[in-house]
């Protein structure tokens, strides 16, 4: 779960992790009614979506007066903003991060992730701030630094200082970028995070060390217990099929092409994309529908691939293990049955009752194509589309 940059600098106030005030608008007049309350000389109009890039597509704005705020929130609010992480379509602003200038002395790069290489949460800095880090770690690699840290102690402060030191903190602030890093740490590990990152991290001329920009990833399986993080989530950020997958426990993600997907297991969801592009194809979606779906579930899954307008067929490949193939035969005769479907559908099924899933599909008098194995499945569905 992905939340705004204005919610991220919350959570780290309540941390005690030092962000420059702001306030949030949805409105022109909010916005300018925020940059009043704020009553700074400097003034940053920020865009408020769910991706990296935002100033490169003109999203963030400096204001000096309160006629450039209106003027800014005027450009920005409804805009589509395109950038490198939104993909073509761009998305559009619906709020803005009314927020107080500061005198950026240094920009620098803070971020906690996990590593599955060490199963350890690390924590990376480098003092190519303003810069996306895997363009860092591509062009000078040896300008980012790493703490592995252990999971019973934390994060040290001497592992913090030897960060602070690597990646050139002035003397005079380097207890408040300790400060700084101990607190972001905190801030993940409580609150579930799978990525923390401030990009940049700013030290100022009256000796502040902040966060400008906040990037916080959730790990959705541990939201039962982040009730608030929760109450952040904003679903105009979201494809509205995956918000409907949600709701039934799929887990769906959208993408470009003309072949839906159901599969069960991420792993075959994923070899099932592969050998579809394999054959020529490209599919519409990733649709993993776990290891107990039911045949509510199976047609609840078939509603959302046909919402997709760019669907002109449907490989359904199980493998039967916990799932058993009649359950989901039933799914896909019912689903059908209620959709009324008009596309080619091709089912490959094996595993536990395979046989009376067959079965089941080859006496149901429909229109589906069976498939021996998902080489053939993959090479059918290809070539009914095409």
């Amino acid at each position: 779960m992905n939340i705004h940059e204005y919610q991220g600098k919350e959570i780290l106030r309540n941390f005690g992790v030092a962000v420059p005030n702001g306030r949030v608008a949805y409105t022109v007049d909010e916005a300018v009614e925020a940059a009043q309350a704020l009553g700074t000389d400097v003034t940053v109009v920020k865009a408020q979506i769910h991706a990296g890039g935002r100033g490169k597509a003109g999203g963030v704005k400096v204001a000096k007066k309160l006629d450039e705020v209106r003027t800014y929130a005027e450009e920005i609010l409804g805009k589509t903003l395109v950038t490198h992480q939104t993909g073509p379509e761009g998305k559009e602003v619906k709020r803005l991060l009314i927020e107080e200038g500061c005198d950026i002395q240094k920009e620098y790069y803070v971020g906690v992730v996990l590593d599955r290489a060490t199963s350890k949460v690390v924590m990376m800095a480098s003092e190519e701030g303003g810069t996306e880090i895997e363009e860092v770690a591509e062009k000078t690699p040896e300008k980012i630094f790493k703490e592995v840290i252990d999971p019973v102690v934390g994060l040290s402060p001497y592992q913090a200082r030897r960060l602070a030191f690597n990646i050139n903190i002035p003397q005079e602030t380097l207890s408040k970028a300790v400060k700084f890093m101990m607190g972001l740490y905190e801030v993940f590990v409580k609150k579930d995070c799978s990525i923390a990152e401030i990009n940049p991290l700013v030290t100022t001329g009256e000796g502040d060390v902040l966060a400008l920009d906040a990037k916080f990833n959730f790990d959705d399986n541990a939201l039962f217990r982040q009730k608030d993080i929760v109450n952040y989530r904003d679903l105009d950020e979201e494809d509205p099929k995956e918000i409907e997958a949600s709701k039934y426990d799929l887990s769906y993600i959208s993408l470009d092409g003309n072949i839906g997907c159901m599969v069960n297991g991420a792993g075959l969801a994923m070899s099932t994309m592969d050998i579809i592009k394999h054959y020529g194809g490209d599919p519409a979606n990733f649709l993993d529908v776990g290891g107990g779906a039911t045949a509510e579930k199976v047609t609840e899954a078939f509603k959302i691939i046909l919402s997709d307008s760019n669907v002109k067929g449907i490989f359904v490949n199980i493998f039967g293990g916990i799932m058993k193939c009649d359950v989901i035969a039933e799914g896909v005769v019912e689903a059908t049955k209620q959709v009324g479907l008009s596309i080619p559908l091709v089912v490959r099924l094996e595993g536990t009752n395979v046989d009376l899933g067959k079965k089941i599909l080859s006496e149901s008098g429909l229109n589906i194509t069976a498939a021996e194995s998902m080489a053939d499945g993959a090479e059918k569905i290809v070539s009914l589309v095409k």
